[in-house]
Formats: C-alpha cells, sequence, structure tokens
C-alpha cells in the first residue's frame, strides 16, 4: 500500500515509502500486474493530486479558490479515483499511430473507388439516401465528440482523461471522415447536394429525436453523466443501429462498398470506448464505499438518456424503407440492438 507524503507532513526524500522507491524506476504507484505497463508508466500520476504528494495542495487554483481538478465536476463518488485502467491501453503515441491507420486505410478505399468509377455504380435511391440521412448523421458524431472534448476536461485523473478523449477524438475523426467522403464522391455525383445533411438534422422530422437526444448529452453538466449515456445507452441503441444495422447491412446491396467501408472504422473505434466505459463505471457501481450511491445514479441516468435514446431510434425507422433494395428489416436490427444495450447493462449489474 502506497504512504502518501501528506500523511506524513513532508516531501523531503525519505520522508515516505512508496511503490518502488527502493528502485532506480521511481515509481510513485502499484502496477495493477506484476510489472507496470508502458501505458502505466506514461498515465498513471502524471495528473497531480493533492491527495497523492502535493501537500502544498493544488499548484493551479482558480478565483473561486477551487483547484485545477474537483471531485464535485460529477456526482459519482470513488474511494480511489487513481484505480482505474483503461482496458485498450491506450495513450499519446498508441492513438496517433491508430488513428494514422485508420485514415490511410479510410483515403485508400475513397482513392481506388472513385478510380475504378464505382461511385457511378451506386443506386440512385442510396445516392440520396447518402447525401442527406448520411450527412445527417455526421452531426451527430461531431455533438458527441464535441461533448467528450468538454467532458474529459474534468476528469479527476489522467486514465479517466486519457479514455475520454480518445473518445473525442474518435467521433471527431468519424465526423471529419463522413464529411470529406461525401465532398469527394459528390465530385462524381452530378446535381450532388452538401447542404442536404445539415438541413436534415436541422428540420426533418426522422432526425428530431436523435438531435434532441444528442444535445441532452452535449448539455449535461456532469462529465461522467456524458460519458455513461454515450457509450452505455446512446451508442448501441442509436450509434450502432445506424451504422452497423443499416450502413454497413445495406450499403452492398446497393451497388456500395465504399460507404461501408469507411464506417466500419467507427465500429472498432466503439469497441474500445465501450470496454473503458465499462471498466470505469464497473469500479465505481461496485465501490467498497458508494457502490450503492453510485448504482442509484446510474440507473437514473439510465432512464434518463434511454428514454431519448428509444424515441431517436425509433424516429430513424423510415431510413430503412428508402433503399431501392432491402436487405435487412428496421424491426430486425432494433431487436438487435436491444439485445446489446441489454448484455451492457447487465455488466454493470443495472
Amino acid at each position: 500500500m502506497t504512504v502518501l507524503s501528506s500523511s506524513v507532513g513532508s516531501g523531503a526524500a525519505g520522508a515516505a515509502i512508496f511503490a518502488d522507491s527502493d528502485s532506480r524506476k521511481y515509481r510513485y504507484f502499484q502496477p495493477r500486474g506484476k510489472r507496470a505497463t508502458h501505458y502505466e508508466d506514461v498515465t498513471v500520476d502524471v495528473q497531480p493530486d493533492p491527495e497523492r504528494y502535493l501537500i502544498q495542495d493544488w499548484i493551479i487554483s482558480f478565483a473561486d479558490a477551487k483547484g485545477a481538478y474537483d471531485k464535485g465536476s460529477t456526482a459519482a463518488k470513488s474511494s480511489n479515483w487513481h484505480a482505474f485502467r483503461a482496458p485498450d491501453q491506450e495513450w499519446e503515441r498508441t492513438h496517433y499511430q491508430r488513428q494514422s491507420k485508420i485514415e490511410t486505410m479510410v483515403q485508400s478505399v475513397i482513392s481506388n473507388g472513385r478510380k475504378s468509377g464505382a461511385v457511378r455504380a451506386f443506386d440512385g435511391a442510396w445516392i440520396k439516401l447518402l447525401q442527406t440521412h448520411l450527412g445527417a448523421w455526421k452531426h451527430a458524431e461531431f455533438g458527441l465528440g464535441t461533448s467528450l472534448m468538454q467532458a474529459q476536461r474534468y476528469g479527476y485523473t489522467q486514465m479517466i482523461n486519457n479514455a475520454t478523449l480518445t473518445n473525442s477524438s474518435y467521433k471527431l475523426r468519424l465526423a471529419q471522415d463522413i464529411t470529406l467522403y461525401l465532398a469527394e464522391i459528390g465530385m462524381d455525383i452530378e446535381g450532388w447536394d452538401d447542404t442536404r445533411g445539415k438541413t436534415a438534422w436541422l428540420e426533418d422530422g426522422i432526425w428530431q429525436g436523435t438531435r434532441e437526444a444528442v444535445e441532452t448529452i452535449m448539455g449535461c453538466a456532469d462529465y461522467l453523466e456524458q460519458y455513461f449515456a454515450i457509450n452505455i445507452v446512446f451508442e448501441p441503441l442509436v450509434g450502432e443501429l445506424f451504422r452497423s444495422g443499416f450502413l454497413m447491412q445495406v450499403g452492398a446491396a446497393n451497388s456500395d462498398f465504399m460507404t461501408p467501408a469507411v464506417i466500419s472504422a467507427a465500429e472498432a473505434d466503439y469497441e474500445r470506448n465501450l470496454a473503458n466505459t465499462i471498466d470505469l463505471m464497473y469500479l465505481l457501481a461496485n465501490d467498497e464505499t458508494y457502490s450503492n450511491h453510485n448504482r442509484g445514479l446510474f440507473e437514473s441516468w439510465l432512464m434518463k438518456h434511454r428514454t431519448l435514446a428509444e424515441k431517436a431510434a425509433q424516429g430513424l425507422q423510415p431510413i430503412w424503407s428508402m433503399p431501392h433494395s432491402k436487405p435487412v428489416s428496421f424491426e430486425d436490427m432494433r431487436a438487435v440492438s436491444r439485445e446489446r444495450f441489454g448484455q451492457i447493462v447487465s455488466e454493470l449489474g443495472l
């Protein structure tokens, strides 16, 4: 067990015994495994905490006397905020490497598709659907990414901040990918209108439930509520429903191999983000001191955001009837998304 300098009353060398204090590694945390991973070495305790080693209190404080980070930024409570380790073990270098590989793949798909004339083979109804409804979806991804960018600022530890910020980065990258993809294929399609997506997002009744759900998440003052609402509720009930349950299922049947490939990276992104979120929420839901408080809090978040997500999903139903080729039904895909949601919630014991 780590001894904190604040309990000793001195920051002098040798005043307290830390993990590896007798080693030349100078590590001030207890690794989760036998040895610290590279992710732990560059992440754990990078963000200072007065309860861990900063006996002079926060180095930076705001005018209201609050320190740089405040546990009150979320209604959730923890007996040890520093216990969380992201399952995807992602940090700055690995994140940039993965994003670069995804962008290389996306650009190769678009370039090769246009070069081979694939866009000209798209079904006419599918083209209208892409410019309107895929064009609208990019606004949902951008809104969620912006929400997570705001949320990460308040995470009490670097581990929580990292997981939230990489999640934001994936969302913003996808919004950008969709924007560039539609702009590039639009150059090969006569009469293409880039503004239809924005108009649909703002005015089309199909998207107003989704817009309400996204803007509600963006307006949450609690950063963990935002993280919870996006990955535990919205993504399985709405995000995966539209991306996996529609775009990736229906694209090929309408002579489009490009769109499913561009969207596919988002599904791998979500698996990583979901694993991180479940791990953090599970720790809080089973906290030795605050488990009952946190479970009650999560139930209230679940009720609030599930209602909005269900409304959003139902509003998207007409899109499934728009393509000429309809290999899957909305009802079947909705059943799959609800089953997925149930599995996620059951992992948390909610």
